[in-house]
């Protein structure tokens, strides 16, 4: 019987050695994170900490006749929700969103169309002359509406004048948001048009010589290549146009001056925030309206994205 041993190693096994695993790596995130720290720290102070110190307002009221404030949690939310002046502005801004975007969207559209078709001579020309009103300061451009829409002076007044009837009220009650439109139009009609316009030069040129060797005309090229490749833009400037919508302040607080009676303190929610505050001295109400303001406009404007999105993966 014969009895079998296994072979002894050679020499002795050495353990393998250790390695300091991820130190590269995290002398690598070291120097992302300086990279990217200074961004952060202006990011925290001009955006963190004011949205963090205004909701830590709203969390407070003021007590009238003992002085001081007083934690009151959620009271002043529910407030806002069944305040009939915060809800009469806030539909004023929705039917302004709901009429005006439109119009400003299919106007700045057929203005990239036409820009970039090979049939308009002096595009760049024109491009310059569609983007100059955003070049305008919001504050120059209302007083500069103002002026035109007033009643005793201005080209509203001069019309009137020369039919001898009052037929023209820019700043009446029934037409002040009608005129606000209008301002609003003429400023960011051309920045939206820059952003179509963008979308529209970034398209293959092979797409369109395939188009031409098929027979496509102008309004087939324009409905199969150039409105497809616009949809990305055409969802940024949307989501952008409602949150200009919901920030509605400049044009209404510029023309109150001149429609005291048409536009009141509440008009739009901003208005009415600011009136709150630095007005009726209510700071806390006020961050209460401006927080429940930008919550609702950040879920509408994420429901337009995520339907963009599910439409886009159809």
């Amino acid at each position: 019987m014969t009895s079998t041993t296994a072979a002894a190693p050679a020499g002795p096994v050495s353990a393998p050695r250790s390695r300091r695993a991820g130190s590269p790596r995290r002398s690598r995130d070291r120097r992302g994170w300086l990279f990217v720290a200074p961004f952060l720290i202006v990011f925290a102070l001009t955006f963190l900490a004011p949205v963090a110190y205004a909701f830590g307002l709203s969390l407070f009221r003021d007590q009238a006749f003992f002085g001081g404030t007083t934690f009151v949690g959620l009271d002043n939310y529910a407030e806002v929700l069944a305040d009939a002046k915060f809800w009469e502005s806030f539909l004023r801004v929705l039917v302004f969103l709901l009429v005006q975007v439109p119009v400003m969207l299919l106007l700045a559209l057929i203005s990239a169309l036409a820009i970039d078709s090979a049939r308009l001579h002096a595009s760049g020309f024109f491009r310059i002359v569609v983007f100059l009103p955003y070049a305008i300061p919001a504050v120059v451009a209302a007083l500069m509406w103002g002026f035109l829409y007033g009643d005793n002076f201005g080209l509203a007044a001069d019309l009137n004048h020369l039919v001898g009837h009052d037929i023209v009220h820019p700043l009446s009650g029934n037409w002040v948001l009608t005129s606000i439109g209008n301002v609003v139009t003429w400023e960011f009609t051309g920045y939206n048009m820059l952003i179509f316009y963008s979308a529209l030069r970034v398209i293959p040129g092979e797409l369109f010589e395939a188009a031409a060797i098929d027979g496509a005309g102008a309004f087939r090229t324009i409905f199969a290549i150039k409105l497809p490749a616009l949809r990305g833009a055409l969802v940024i400037a949307t989501i952008f146009s409602i949150i200009g919508s919901f920030q509605l302040f400049n044009e209404p607080s510029i023309l109150q001056t001149l429609a005291p009676n048409a536009i009141s303190s509440f008009y739009t929610p901003n208005m009415y925030a600011y009136n709150l505050s630095f007005n009726g001295q209510q700071y806390n109400y006020s961050a209460t309206v401006a927080i429940v303001m930008g919550v609702i406009t950040a879920i509408i404007a994420y429901a337009v994205q995520l339907r963009a999105s599910r439409k886009e993966m159809q």
